[in-house]
């Protein structure tokens, strides 16, 4: 008896209604305005009706207190809080300024900017920002960026005017798109840069950084602005050719030294904190005075000199949205502020877990974004959180990002005061600044971690870390992100079909290459699809591993030989659990699979699956095809099914 007829019969016996039916009569799932329409009342409407239920009286007010965080914990801030941001402020300044004049020299600006950096940002981002540790201010990444990609545009030193605009355009730009990826929700793109390309990234940078570093720590005047490791060891070497001084070398090595022992001693005991904090500060006092004293600059010593007092300059004529270079800054802009952004919210994220609360990325992305447009309205270029910094101002105690204000006012008085004083800084000091923050940067455990968890994984971090070092910036970003999203590709257009067997004493279906110990039916096979999709990039990838399973199947060539060539395949069974989504292509894929079968006597059965998919299979009028008959809630559910329905045409035999 055919198994047609064997499902008649058990159909035609008294038994309970198939979980199937329950499939069949589902409703049509919402189309994709619905969803749309749905989404808008969801996420925006019910959270502003909420809102103004809440505060129905004052609507403004409501409104202003989800843009600016700082009204709504403003109101329980105390005077003993007041005293640890306080603390936490001051050691944060101690930290920034030095480094800020350091990172302002690495991105191609006067070390002024840098300290505008330090100062408007961070204001901007305690009123808007959500998280209470994060350190806003330049960055040695950031700053590598900037200079690495404005540098092929304008170079620095002919044209520092010029430069400056660029900088300041491709600053207005970065905030801009931050802007908007926290207002429509686009934190996904910040994603495409993943872990792996993130630690491959920061390393060869840091590295990058490290060698260009080489250049004010031995006083070179002739020095490269590219930024891979061949030109900048070759620009070494031949600058060395040159005549240079060795004062600058053993200024800032010795405070290197200095440096990292102050950091090491840090680490071995958290309460002296403060001490690395401090180091970077009391390094720049000392060489400065060594320099002032001893009249270093007259015997080769390479220093500051001008740095112009005063607050923030207004920048806002300086910026250039009908220059030649336009769709270039733009780039940089989008680059730096996705750059920014991961960098940000990770290291946000990581202190707001030990603290116990939630950051919200989108608040994060708006607050980065009007700190950033804000900035480069006033003389600053990109900024963003910095691991150091930050982790210094949650080990001293900060309680709220008013130890961000804090800082910036510190920052604010010391361009008033000590930019005379900075006149004689060497330069050598804010190289060996750089260099000591370089080892943060660098995760070799974390590297380790990815080696061993996940090959491919490691292969994108090395493209990154390459890409980078031998390079550009650009193009080992783009090497990481090509690599992932390959890898992405490859596994949406060429996934796996698994055979199932059940597992002893239960109603779970396994693969027989995970399970061994899981048993096949005989004269069923059971396959599952394990891709999301099943699309015009697979669909014929997918009919044609189906059809050779069935095939090494009847031919009895199946892995575990369970299956002879005298047992004749009646029934296959397709999971398609997995399935999300399915187009025409994979509609028709099903029919030349349906009909395959049906020309050898063997049933196409489906089970398991998706609304979405079940009602395209409706539309195409496949499921006539292969009959409701056929189509099962679960994997479970067939393979009974079919199983009784043997028993039956035995029993009756």
């Amino acid at each position: 008896m055919s198994i047609e007829m064997q499902s008649h019969q058990a159909e035609a016996a008294p038994a309970e209604e198939p979980l199937s039916q329950w499939l069949i009569n589902m409703p049509e799932p919402p189309t994709i305005w619905q969803e749309f329409v749905g989404y808008i009342r969801t996420n925006v409407l019910s959270k502003k009706r909420n809102k103004m239920k809440k505060k129905s009286s004052n609507p403004v007010s409501s409104y202003l207190k989800s843009v600016f965080p700082i009204l709504i914990w403003g109101r329980q801030y105390k005077l003993n809080m007041f005293k640890k941001d306080l603390m936490a402020g001051l050691t944060l300044a101690s930290l920034c300024i030095p480094q800020s004049i350091g990172y302002a020299n690495l991105a191609g600006l006067d070390p002024e900017y840098g300290l505008y950096t330090s100062v408007v940002p961070p204001l901007i981002y305690s009123m808007m920002g959500s998280s209470r540790e994060l350190a806003i201010g330049p960055v040695a990444v950031v700053s590598l960026l900037l200079s690495s990609m404005v540098s092929d545009l304008q170079d620095p030193v002919t044209d520092p005017i010029a430069y400056r605009k660029i900088v300041f355009t491709a600053t207005f730009f970065a905030g801009a798109f931050q802007a908007i990826f926290g207002l429509f929700r686009l934190g996904f793109l910040v994603d495409f840069l993943s872990h792996a390309a993130l630690v491959g990234f920061m390393a060869g940078a840091a590295i990058v950084i490290g060698l260009q570093q080489l250049k004010g720590l031995f006083g070179l005047s002739h020095f490269t602005n590219k930024t891979d490791v061949v030109s900048v060891l070759s620009s070494v070497f031949h600058s060395l050719h040159h005549p240079w001084q060795p004062l600058n070398f053993v200024i800032g090595s010795s405070f290197l030294i200095f440096i990292l022992l102050a950091r090491f001693l840090g680490k071995r005991n958290k309460k002296l904190f403060w001490i690395p904090a401090m180091a970077p500060l009391i390094s720049v006092i000392l060489a400065t005075l060594i320099v002032y004293l001893t009249n270093a600059e007259t015997r080769g010593v390479k220093i500051v000199k001008n740095i112009k007092p005063g607050f923030n300059r207004p920048s806002v004529n300086q910026l250039e949205f009908n220059g030649p270079h336009l769709g270039q800054v733009a780039k940089i802009g989008i680059i730096c502020a996705i750059i920014a952004l991961t960098e940000a919210i990770a290291v946000g994220r990581s202190f707001a877990t030990i603290k116990g609360y939630r950051l919200d990325g989108n608040k994060e992305m708006m607050a980065m974004g009007f700190s950033n447009i804000a900035g480069s309205l006033t003389s600053c270029y990109v900024a963003t959180g910095s691991f150091s910094r930050t982790a210094v101002n949650f080990s001293a105690g900060c309680e709220t990002v008013v130890s961000n204000i804090v800082m910036a006012i510190t920052v604010m008085v010391s361009l008033e005061v000590l930019t005379r004083f900075l006149y004689f800084t060497p330069t050598a000091i804010l190289a060996s600044i750089i260099l000591s923050a370089l080892p943060g940067l660098i995760d070799i455990s974390g590297a380790l971690h990815i080696w061993k968890l996940d090959k491919l994984d490691f292969l994108v971090l090395v493209a990154a870390f390459l890409g980078v070092l031998f390079a550009s910036v650009e193009i080992g970003l783009l090497l990481a992100v090509g690599i992932s999203f390959t890898r992405i590709i490859l596994s949406s257009i060429r996934p796996t079909v698994e055979a199932l067997g059940r597992l002893s004493k239960t109603d779970i279906f396994g693969d027989i290459n995970q399970y061994p110990m899981a048993t096949k039916t005989q004269g069923l096979l059971t396959l599952r699809i394990s891709s999301p999709l099943l699309c015009f990039a697979n669909a014929n990838f997918i009919r044609d591993r189906i059809l050779n399973s069935i095939q090494k199947v009847e031919e009895g060539e199946d892995d575990e030989q369970e299956v002879k060539r005298a047992k004749v395949l009646q029934v296959v069974i397709l999971d398609m659990s997995c399935v999300m989504g399915l187009d025409t292509s994979g509609v028709v894929a099903l029919e030349e699979l349906h009909q395959e079968l049906a020309s050898n006597d063997t049933q196409l059965v489906i089970a398991s699956p998706r609304w979405r998919v079940f009602h395209k299979l409706k539309r195409a009028k496949l499921e006539e095809k292969v009959k409701k008959e056929n189509i099962f809630m679960t994997v479970g559910e067939a393979v009974d099914f079919y199983v009784r329905a043997r028993t039956t045409s035995h029993d009756m035999c």
